[in-house]
């Protein structure tokens, strides 16, 4: 018989294989999506814009519901379905053919993120002990980027002899994932007692604090989600080819690799989370701001890794902030309900965004879309700082810096 250590530590292992088969399912696919359907086909940007939120609005803005049924039922039941209903989205958008179509595929592969990603992040905060997470998480993230720039140029590839296989290739790798799931994911349960679904949503919406952050950071996220709509357009226009797109995940996968896990041991020891959040989302705004005057794909490249790098700064300190919060009775509900912000911020990102990027062209000004997302980035830092101050004020004070660690 395990003991529990050896249990967290299997069930950590599974996670980083599970991983895996998601992220590069993930970015073989939707990277390509605004390349082959707005570049290749010539569909307008708007309209793939609003694909793509509404897949981000159903995964995202039905977290708490996916949390709540893995609260009550467990982890793996959820999981696996969702998975199933993932796979058989990209299955119908290899073959989409018109608007309707690419919709329709973007509502199962949404639904299937509702059922299966509140379940494995609280798998993340049950099979961690808290200061552990920060550094679990870095290591998930540097898996993340290595799988992406695979996922990526595995795609870009791919697209060379249709988008079919784009779509196929990531349907595969979720079936195969779902397999995985079902033959060895242990039947854990992600709370600490099985109660009603609606009671766990209870417990997470009288949180108030938590819901004002978690709606904040729909800026934060409104700036991300255009790696995955205006970054691949811009870039590929300003190298004159698709590779640019793999190009994109390499840079990515590079500074992940070499600076993410350094630069969070350095965070966790001398800044509070709370600081790290607001310096890398500054960071990325800045960036962004700067991309508004890049005419140059190498220059583009330099900007952009300025993004990644407020990124890598912001993402782990932002994961362990939010686990914090999660109480154990509804752990999915609470991981469900901090995809609210991605919601409601991706499908802006993602509409706004294409909006944006017809409008600048119809205007003839490139540099539009860039200068709107760096001051919804700039705003949303501003609001972050006053939460932050509040919650100094009416509850543990927030500290901003670490001490000095005394020298041995």
């Amino acid at each position: 018989m395990s003991t529990p250590e050896q249990a967290r530590r299997y069930g950590r292992r599974f996670i980083m294989v599970d991983n895996m088969l998601v992220v590069m399912g993930f970015f073989i696919v939707f990277p390509l999506i605004s390349l082959h359907f707005v570049d290749h086909l010539g569909w307008a940007a708007t309209l793939v814009g609003v694909a793509l939120a509404l897949r981000q609005l159903l995964q995202q803005g039905l977290g708490l519901l996916g949390g709540s049924l893995a609260d009550r039922y467990g982890a793996k039941p959820l999981i696996v379905g969702g998975m199933l209903l993932r796979a058989a989205g990209f299955a119908l958008m290899a073959n989409a053919s018109s608007p309707w179509l690419l919709m329709a595929s973007c509502v199962f592969s949404g639904l299937g993120g509702t059922l299966f990603d509140p379940p494995r992040s609280a798998l993340i905060i049950k099979l961690t002990r808290p200061q552990e997470r920060n550094r679990f998480y870095t290591l998930l993230m540097m898996q993340d980027s290595a799988c992406a720039v695979i996922g990526a140029l595995l795609g870009s590839w791919l697209l060379q002899f249709d988008f079919w296989w784009v779509g196929m290739s990531g349907c595969v790798l979720f079936l195969c994932a779902a397999l995985v799931n079902a033959l060895l994911l242990p039947a854990y349960r992600v709370s600490s007692k099985r109660a009603p679904a609606l009671a766990a949503v209870r417990t997470v919406l009288a949180d108030r604090v938590y819901l004002r952050l978690v709606l904040t950071l729909s800026g934060y996220y409104m700036l991300g989600v255009q790696i995955m709509l205006l970054v691949p357009v811009t870039l590929k226009q300003l190298a004159g080819t698709t590779a640019a797109v793999g190009w994109m995940y390499a840079l990515e996968t590079l500074l992940s690799l070499s600076l993410l896990y350094p630069l969070a041991r350095l965070g966790e020891r001398y800044l509070s989370q709370q600081a790290r959040m607001l310096l890398g989302i500054l960071l990325m705004s800045s960036s962004l701001l700067l991309m508004s005057t890049i005419t140059l794909w190498q220059p583009a490249f330099v900007v952009l890794a300025l993004f990644y790098i407020g990124t890598i700064i912001t993402e782990p300190a932002r994961e362990v902030l939010i686990a914090g919060f999660a109480k154990t009775e509804a752990r999915a509900s609470y991981m469900g309900m901090s995809r609210i912000g991605l919601a409601l911020g991706g499908a802006t990102g993602y509409v706004g965004g294409g909006w944006l990027l017809d409008m600048a062209r119809a205007l003839k000004q490139p540099g539009l879309p860039w200068l709107v997302l760096a001051a919804i980035g700039y705003g949303t830092c501003f609001m972050l700082y006053r939460q932050f101050m509040q919650q100094g004020q009416h509850c543990k004070r927030v500290r901003w810096w670490r001490p000095r660690p005394a020298l041995a």
